[in-house]
């Protein structure tokens, strides 16, 4: 006879004068404990189903052996019975109806593209910090050491005043930089929605460094000559989570005003935020933060689900303010010289773990399956009565998301969550990506990495998003998105001409634009 298969025991023959032994087969190596796991998932997840079949087959059953016609007479004589529970029951029908929250759709979005003309390779982003002469010989080592980890590519961009030499951070070039970020980014979503600009009635923008007078939103309704009654707001100081605040905020007003469409802006500027001291825990934004923005349509018209991409499910916000630790850990401030910027503390991953636990806290039972929590209570019940050294189980979240869109704040912020979460490769692509590609542009970087999913054609109707952004406060803030058809993405999306490249390559946290076999 042939060899046995790869599985196969070897063959013992037994000592003289004693039985052969009889052995149990290895199942680790004979089952996938994968696909063990995942029956138990299934198995929890639709037990009441299971269980609801036979006391449904049991009711249809008697319901066959019943005599209608005196099931009828039994009606009649108690018509006011009949009578007052059809009340009750039209009743609270019409009650649940409504009261029950209005369903918010994200009609489509627009994400900013900056001109090529705008991009800062390594080598000019360098020259440019040494020809300005505002850097002593260590902040410019410094800095190119941090740019080198950062996880950022060769193309992303800075705004047109901080390639001047010396560099013209001006109100007039900070106006400059807003309205093209915000004007382009709404022209692309009035282009690609149909929509007209006087159609808005909410419009929320979300900046947290530059706020003038009058505000970004005001500079919104004077372009393009928004209507007098328009809603309007303007959130600034709120780090880079405030485009999932707003977000919610909008979602709130949607809830109050019917038949209406929202529109939510979220951009940063970098213009007057150019820090040019030589204090290291203030030289990291400038070489992590990029230019970008985007502009995001959300409707609770019935008739715009048909059209719409997606429908807000969740929005889950975490404020550790209260801890002074958290509140400074990104801080504007002074340094020694006078000069402004903001500062980024050490503990900044301990203080962000923290506030993720705090949400994921709230957010897990709210998406994940019962399965998944019952494994987490049980864990939990053990380690408190049984043995404190029992390692909390750590809900698996690809159980309740199918993509994930981290925000870009650097590569240790993504590593972390990879890790924590147990993530794999391609739930965090579209964050180093993004990161790659643009670098971190505040707020909108939930935008770019989404766009980046659609444009690989990965979403399906029914699958689920999670965008995962962190802000100074400190704030841990998520919003949960359904996909109502398999998404395409958008004309004139930011990774329209250069999908094909991506992913590239990280070694060691250096970038190479060789694209991954």
């Amino acid at each position: 006879m042939g060899d046995g298969g790869a599985g196969s025991a070897p063959i013992q023959h037994p000592a003289d004068g004693q039985s052969p032994s009889r052995r149990l087969p290895d199942f680790l190596q004979s089952v996938n404990l994968k696909y063990v796991k995942l029956g138990y998932h299934y198995l929890i997840t639709h037990l009441l189903t299971l269980l609801l079949i036979p006391l449904m087959a049991m009711i249809l059953v008697e319901a066959g052996r019943a005599d209608i016609r005196q099931l009828w007479v039994h009606l009649q004589y108690n018509l006011v019975s009949v009578v007052v529970c059809s009340t009750f029951l039209v009743f609270g029908s019409t009650l649940y109806i409504m009261t029950r929250p209005r369903p918010v759709y994200l009609v489509d979005y627009a994400c900013y593209r900056p001109p090529d003309r705008l991009q800062v390779p390594y080598r000019r982003f360098m020259e440019r910090s040494r020809l300005c002469g505002g850097f002593n010989d260590d902040a410019l080592e410094f800095q190119r050491k941090v740019l080198e980890r950062s996880g950022l590519g060769e193309e992303t961009h800075l705004p047109e005043a901080l390639h001047f030499l010396p560099p013209c951070p001006s109100m007039a070039y900070a106006r400059e930089e807003a309205q093209q970020i915000m004007f382009s980014s709404l022209d692309a979503l009035f282009r690609n929605t149909g929509i007209k600009p006087r159609d808005i009635s909410i419009l929320v923008v979300n900046c947290s460094l530059f706020n003038p007078t009058p505000s970004l939103s005001a500079m919104i309704v004077n372009h393009y000559k928004l209507r007098s009654n328009i809603k309007s707001f303007n959130l600034g100081g709120m780090g880079c989570s405030a485009g999932v605040i707003a977000v919610d905020l909008a979602r709130d007003l949607l809830q109050v005003r019917r038949n209406t469409y929202a529109v939510v802006v979220s951009a940063e500027n970098i213009t007057q935020n150019w820090y040019c001291g030589n204090r290291k825990s203030m030289l990291i934004p400038n070489c992590l933060f990029r230019v970008g923005g985007a502009a995001v349509l959300l409707s609770n018209r019935s008739t715009d689900r048909r059209r719409s991409k997606y429908r807000l499910v969740h929005v889950v916000r975490t404020h550790r303010g209260a801890d002074d630790k958290a509140f400074q850990c990104v801080y504007q401030e002074q340094d020694d010289d006078g000069k402004v910027g903001v500062s980024l503390s050490k503990d900044l991953m301990a203080i962000a773990g923290g506030a993720l636990k705090t949400n994921i806290t709230t957010l897990g039972p709210l998406v994940l399956p019962i399965s998944e929590q019952l494994l987490f209570f049980a864990t939990l019940v053990a380690k408190k009565l049984f043995n404190a050294k029992i390692k909390p189980y750590i809900p698996d979240f690809k159980l309740a998301f199918d993509h994930f869109c981290i925000h870009a704040g650097g590569r240790a912020v993504i590593d972390e969550l990879e890790k924590n979460l147990q993530l794999l490769p391609v739930h965090v692509e579209p964050s180093r990506m993004t990161l790659h590609r643009f670098g971190n542009t505040s707020s909108s970087s939930i935008w770019y990495e989404l766009a980046y999913t659609e444009a690989k054609g990965r979403i399906r109707r029914g699958h689920r998003v999670w965008q995962i952004a962190f802000g100074s406060g400190f704030k841990c803030n998520s919003a949960v998105w359904q996909a109502l058809r398999n998404v395409k993405p958008s004309p004139n999306s930011p990774w329209e001409d250069c999908i094909d490249r991506y992913p590239v390559h990280l070694v060691d946290g250096i970038p190479s634009l060789q694209p991954q076999k």
